[in-house]
């Protein structure tokens, strides 16, 4: 990477979601490879932030989203008297430019024009060059106004040792383990219980150890009891029992990931561990895990025909297609599939 010279400061924002958080790990640790010792302040909300807890070198302001104008008063109020050299602004949203107005930056550096919606232009004084689909290359830009070129992605995300000795009391070694995870936040991005169900037992049935996860809310238990009910094989139920940094440790563990678009995807493929996605609302190129897709399930391309009458590639970047049913376009057939080669790939 080419060394320019260093920002006295720099903030980050990024407020949401997990899987972003984790794509913008990888940007922080660019910037720290070819500036050891900047000093990185990253905005971010309150889930994100306690999955990032402990991430070296970056001191975390916690952004209340659901606050309202409270909330952009109160990170006014913390950031009062400070002025960064730079601010990247990571994220698209009209909450997030409101957010940027209380933090004061000379450069002010955003999406491309082609990306840009909800004003976004209207927050940022400097673009980053268009280029990049998948979301980690897209923030990955940030780094090319600055001077830098992306290296390999690395995110050695913090897990503490109690997190990682958790995992292991669960899933001690020996067994190859199919971990799935069966919730979005976006509902309409989740298979069927029935059909995880089915490729749990085809898993069960190669000798793997099948373990749900998932977080506290009702809809993650309805699934999770709704699999369970349509499984044949036994099933450890881990849902609603871990914290964010024990998922990780969980996430590193396993073998095999079974989700669809979500934060433990991406979590999932920055802890080392390979993933078979699922994707029909969204583009398993742009949103699947980034450094192995070879186990995705990609109908995107088919939910854009069907849904919106036009090809992928006539659909603006980010688009969803995000319809009752569209994740029925998923077969069981197909995950079983992306399964059987992932396990000849590893010989078992």
């Amino acid at each position: 990477m080419t060394v320019k010279p260093a920002p006295r400061s720099l903030c980050l924002l990024r407020l949401s979601a997990l899987g972003d958080a984790v794509h913008a790990v990888a940007l922080v640790r660019d910037l720290q490879r070819a500036w050891p010792g900047l000093p990185i302040t990253w905005v971010i909300g309150k889930g994100e932030a306690k999955l990032l807890e402990g991430l070296d070198g970056v001191e975390f302001v916690v952004f209340d989203k659901k606050a309202g104008l409270a909330g952009w008063r109160d990170l006014r109020r913390r950031l009062a008297g400070r002025r960064f050299d730079v601010l990247l602004n990571l994220q698209l949203a009209l909450r997030a430019g409101l957010a940027s107005t209380a933090i004061a930056a000379g450069r002010r550096i955003g999406y491309d024009r082609a990306r840009s919606k909800e004003g976004h232009g209207l927050f940022v004084n400097e673009r980053i060059p268009a280029g990049g689909h998948h979301v980690q290359d897209a923030f990955l830009q940030f780094l090319r106004p600055l001077g830098l070129e992306p290296g390999p992605a690395q995110w050695r995300l913090p897990v503490p040792a109690e997190a990682h000795a958790w995992a292991e009391a669960h899933l001690p070694g020996g067994q190859p383990t199919l971990l799935v995870s069966p919730c979005s936040s976006h509902p309409l991005r989740n298979w069927r219980p029935e059909r995880y169900a089915a490729v749990a037992d085809h898993a069960a049935a190669q000798g793997w150890r099948v373990v749900l996860c998932g977080g506290r809310s009702e809809l993650e238990r309805r699934t999770a009891d709704a699999i369970l009910a349509a499984m044949q094989a036994p099933a450890l139920d881990l849902v609603g029992k871990d914290t964010l940094k024990q998922l990780l440790a969980l996430l590193g563990r396993a073998t095999l990931v079974l989700t669809p678009d979500s934060g433990p995807a991406h979590m999932a493929n920055a802890m080392g561990t390979a993933v078979l996605g699922l994707h029909a609302c969204t583009d398993a190129e742009r949103s699947g895990p980034y450094s192995d897709r070879r186990w995705c399930v990609n109908r995107y391309d088919e939910a854009a025909r069907r849904f919106l009458g036009k090809p992928a590639t006539a659909l603006p970047w980010g688009k969803r297609v995000e319809f009752p049913g569209v994740m029925d376009l998923v077969e069981v057939a197909d995950a079983i599939e992306r399964f059987e080669a992932f396990r000849a790939a590893r010989g078992g």
